[in-house]
């Protein structure tokens, strides 16, 4: 068990790419599709039972579980270094708590190279928890581009009809952020080699040096190194005006895809600010916070008010995921307890809302084979359990009380209107003003999802091509089941998963707003909110 735990990291980055060379090889030697998504669906599942046993650590003096830190290329100063904390533990369980339901939603829809499909899909959950666990810079990266690979071929070749389109732009949009940070690690390396004697890649020894004085940042290398890292976060979230590379890529992705990138690669770019951005460059963070929050709250209104005029369903949503970001990027960027914890499970929260609403956008697609609102009217009375679930999903996103999303818009709010961080050089009360623009987001969030279900499911039925139409399946029914119980049980009771990120949360918040003008706000009253 000792060597398990060790290892758990590696284990759960390595199982999956493990499943993909069995898929590979399966289909080399055996020539029978049909057991390829068996041996997917095995290897998925098992990584999340696994993953399952990251909920027994306990954190040690530097606030990392599982931490293996070994020597990979002494010559540069490069370990093979991964832990997870409070920030990044959600995050890894989410992935593994996703991929078992993506490879189940294209369990009839994947007719062409079934084996490339399958393997695209495992290779990318492996970059994806790799991303969350490294804690050297120079290994993050790698795994932050290899995550890009599978996810262009899963676009490029089982996409819709403009997937080259679709493909093109998302690669060329996230690999732009990409080398603007490998510019800005690079940076990194050489001037810690500069002021300690030693180059290195690894996180927390950079923050040690920081912390010691040893490392510092003059004014304009800070910010530069700041905007490097994060215009390339920007990107993956993506933060308006980053945006437009977005609704192409959902739209045109297979089901198995949009719900992926919906869950758990759009999470990459926010978890990446509060990574590694906040905690290295505290003060570029503080004096650009403003900037971002604008940015963030234009997020909401635009994608809330184009989300409005959107004739396909799947894009709709993915105009959505706009809007529900920039909430995660408003409250990150409060630099409150409330704010920021608010943002991490407002993460949570659109994986598993977004991508529930991506999944049962797709059920539809396979029936019907068009995604165009104005082709459906009045379905409830041919497929009232569909509708049932399409409903209670998007009073989820809504932010219904007593559903997940509540909880998240709650926190951010409320720690955006409790922020010093627009007030710092400045006595007006911005952040009272910032709050209630961003709170119309809400409203807008109730008007195009409301409208939507109206238009789709309610009425008369309008097309006779829907008469015919089959209600959910028990696979259906079984992939959406545990999506609804997270959206009530994270509504009801967030307390379990807001109390494990705590402590990560605050070291964080601590750090940026250490040496402001402002006041460190520890807030009380979290856990009665929890």
């Amino acid at each position: 068990m000792d060597l398990i735990s060790e290892n758990l990291l590696t284990i759960l980055i390595l199982l999956p790419a493990f499943g993909g060379l069995a898929v590979l090889g399966h289909s080399l030697y055996w020539k029978d599709d049909g057991h390829l998504k068996w041996i997917t669906l095995g290897f998925t599942v098992a990584a999340f039972l696994i993953s399952l046993l990251l909920l027994s650590g306990t954190p040690g003096s530097n606030g990392y579980m599982f931490e293996k830190n070994i020597p990979w290329i002494q010559a540069i100063g490069t370990n093979y270094h991964v832990g997870v904390d409070g920030l990044s533990l959600w995050l890894v369980l989410l992935t593994t708590f996703i991929m078992p339901i993506a490879v189940l939603s294209s369990w009839h829809a994947v007719e062409k190279r079934p084996a490339a499909f399958y393997v695209f899909l495992l290779l990318l959950q492996s970059a994806m928890i790799g991303v969350f666990v490294s804690l050297d810079l120079l290994v993050f990266y790698l795994f932050f581009e290899a995550s890009l690979v599978p996810m262009f071929f899963l676009i490029g070749i089982w996409g819709g009809e403009n997937r080259i389109y679709a493909t093109v732009k998302f690669f060329i949009f996230t690999a732009f952020g990409s080398l603007l940070m490998l510019v800005a690690i690079i940076a990194l390396y050489y001037l810690h080699l500069q002021a300690t004697g030693t180059g290195t890649f690894d996180l927390l020894t950079l923050l040690a040096s920081l912390e010691s004085g040893k490392l510092a940042f003059a004014a304009p290398v800070g910010t530069l190194l700041f905007l490097a890292f994060a215009i390339s976060f920007a990107i993956k979230v993506p933060v308006f005006p980053f945006h437009t590379w977005l609704p192409d890529a959902h739209t045109e992705a297979p089901t198995a895809g949009s719900v992926i990138l919906a869950a758990v690669l759009l999470k990459m770019g926010t978890y990446g600010l509060m990574r590694f951005n906040f905690p290295l460059f505290p003060e570029a963070s503080r004096e650009l916070a403003p900037i971002f929050i604008v940015l963030a709250i234009i997020g909401i209104i635009y994608g809330a008010l184009v989300a409005m005029v959107q004739p396909d369903m799947k894009r709709l949503v993915a105009y959505s995921s706009v809007a529900h970001m920039g909430f995660v990027v408003l409250g990150m960027f409060s630099f409150t307890e409330w704010g920021m914890q608010g943002a991490l499970y407002q993460m949570l929260n659109h994986g598993i809302s977004t991508g529930a609403l991506f999944l049962l956008v797709g059920f539809i697609y396979e029936r019907r084979h068009t995604r165009a609102i104005t082709e459906y009217g009045g379905i409830s009375s041919v497929m009232p359990l569909y509708a049932t679930f399409f409903v209670f999903t998007t009073m989820s996103s809504i932010g219904l009380p007593f559903l997940n999303g509540f909880v998240g818009e709650f926190l951010i709010m409320v720690g955006m209107w409790k922020s010093t961080i627009l007030s710092i050089t400045d006595s007006a009360n911005w952040n009272y003003i910032a709050t209630m623009f961003a709170g119309t987001g809400v409203i807008f969030a109730a008007v195009y999802l409301l409208w939507m279900v109206q238009r789709i499911f309610f009425g008369k039925l309008t097309n006779e091509k829907n008469r015919g139409l089959k209600d959910l399946t028990y696979r259906e029914i079984g992939l959406m089941v545990p999506l609804l119980f997270l959206m009530v049980y994270m509504g009801v009771y967030p307390k379990p998963f807001l109390e494990r990120s705590r402590d990560t949360v605050v070291a964080i918040q601590e750090r940026v707003m250490r040496q402001a003008g402002g006041t460190v706000d520890h807030d009380e009253h979290t856990a009665k909110a929890e």
